[in-house]
């Protein structure tokens, strides 16, 4: 099983279908635990999550997209992210660890230039590896994206898109680029 390669196809995929841009967000929430076969929560694996984020940054990097990294529930689900994705952002005193915020959270951690942990933001798009509920993090209006990779690993994936909010009535036009 090719974890990096697996993560950066369904990364390029949802960054294609969800048209994010220079500047845009991904928030990626994941279980290690569950792609490689255990029960969320149960096996934290930092080597998984190192493949995992190598396979997110190979994508996201050279399109200038940001990645977000949701903390598991012991830190509240909070953000790792860059400082520059935020900056009017409050950033919270904690550094995450493989047992308190989750192995791709600690590796997200450790690897960025100015890390900064928030305790939410609100993505442009965003992947579901494993269950870990990233929804609060998405910007409404949230759209469900099916993807041709359907897991990474054994963990099923969830991915979402943005869109603005419809407003107006039967006589209002929307524009078509933005759905």
């Amino acid at each position: 099983m090719d974890i990096m390669r697996q993560t950066a196809e369904a990364v390029y995929e949802l960054c294609e279908v969800a048209k994010l841009k220079r500047g845009d967000i991904l928030v990626v929430g994941c279980s290690t635990s569950e792609v490689v076969g255990a029960k969320i929560g149960t096996n934290s694996d930092p080597d998984t999550a190192e493949e995992i984020y190598k396979g997110i940054i190979s994508v996201l990097e050279p399109k200038g997209i940001y990645l977000a990294v949701q903390c598991c529930e012991h830190l509240n689900r909070a953000i790792v992210v860059e400082r520059d994705a935020v900056p009017c952002g409050e950033c919270v005193n904690v550094v995450p660890q493989k047992k308190a915020g989750g192995s791709l959270a600690t590796v997200a951690y450790h690897c960025f230039k100015n890390p900064c942990v928030v305790e939410e933001i609100k993505a442009d798009a965003g992947i579901d590896i494993g269950g870990t509920l990233i929804g609060m993090h998405l910007k409404r209006v949230a759209v469900p994206v099916r993807l041709n990779t359907k897991k990474i690993g054994e963990a099923n994936i969830i991915c979402a898109r943005v869109r603005p909010k419809f407003i107006g009535g039967i006589r209002a036009i929307y524009n078509e680029d933005l759905l």
